[in-house]
């Protein structure tokens, strides 16, 4: 209900039929929770879970899984194949739209994002549990080093492999007024390029400064006396760090990218005047 009278409001700025009284405040509102539940190209609602907004809340215990210590190999499988649903999903949900995708692409991304992850992962902990020079403290700490390489490596594969349609169909490059000057496959690897490049800054906070806070916390006195408060703390580190690194990372590209035309296919220089046209990069 909510949505819909967001969306009502926003049709009546943009036809001149606004009731008075509305403010700009309540405009930015209504633009703020449409432009998180609303694909831009689909026009639909993108499923709770998969949302930018709900990648912290329904990640989180996902990244809290992947850094407990003293990881089996099935946990390690068990967390890295959750995660890497989960970000299949999202990557999927919040692709450009502006041409359909095959069921098959979307399970060929998701088999090779998982195989890759679990693949690391899992040859990593084998090579530091037969690192014999290393001591068991230090075997602990790097072994929560870990999930970083394998989550950044899985996530380029994720999003090369779950847009990979993109690359070989083009997206829809706009003019000034929002229309359709043609369908461009620079302007989907420039698109692409962008979204795996925050997927590898994202987890570089999330893996690698919970470790360090956690193990500097563990050798507090009251922490060895209360080891119960380790997991909900873990937990808030996490959480926090998840919050923080995630808007720095979706921001460094804006989801409506530019390109100049002089980049772009000559067919496509040839059918506008503008000099720079937009692209939807996905989230």
């Amino acid at each position: 209900k909510k949505l819909k009278e967001c969306i009502k409001l926003l049709d009546d700025y943009k036809y001149s039929t606004l009731p008075p009284g509305v403010s700009a405040d309540q405009l930015w509102e209504a633009q703020k929770i449409k432009q998180a539940i609303i694909h831009p190209d689909t026009g639909e609602k993108i499923f709770m879970p998969f949302r930018m907004s709900g990648y912290v809340p329904f990640g989180t215990p996902i990244v809290i899984g992947l850094l407990l210590p003293n990881q089996t190999v099935m946990s390690t499988i068990i967390w890295q194949w959750l995660n890497q649903s989960h970000n299949a999903c999202v990557n999927y949900a919040n692709r450009n739209a502006t041409k359909p995708s095959p069921t098959s692409k979307f399970l060929q991304g998701y088999i090779g994002a998982v195989t890759t992850a679990v693949s690391i992962a899992v040859g990593l902990n084998a090579l530091i549990q037969k690192a014999n020079k290393l001591s068991p403290s230090t075997r602990v700490i790097i072994q929560r080093f870990v999930p970083f390489p394998a989550v950044a490596s899985a996530n380029i594969c994720n999003v090369a492999l779950m847009r990979h349609n993109e690359l070989s169909e083009g997206i829809d490059v706009l003019d000034n007024n929002g229309s359709v000057v043609g369908s461009s496959k620079i302007a989907a690897r420039h698109a692409i390029m962008e979204t795996a490049f925050t997927r590898v800054v994202l987890p570089m906070p999330i893996f690698v400064l919970p470790p360090i806070i956690m193990s500097y916390l563990e050798r507090l006195q009251f922490l060895q006396r209360n080891r119960r408060l380790l997991l909900p703390i873990h937990s808030v580190v996490c959480l926090v760090t998840f919050g923080l690194s995630l808007p720095v990372a979706i921001s460094l590209f804006p989801q409506m990218s530019q390109i100049e035309v002089s980049c772009l296919e000559p067919e496509i220089a040839m059918a506008t005047d503008c000099r720079v046209l937009t692209y939807n990069k996905g989230l």
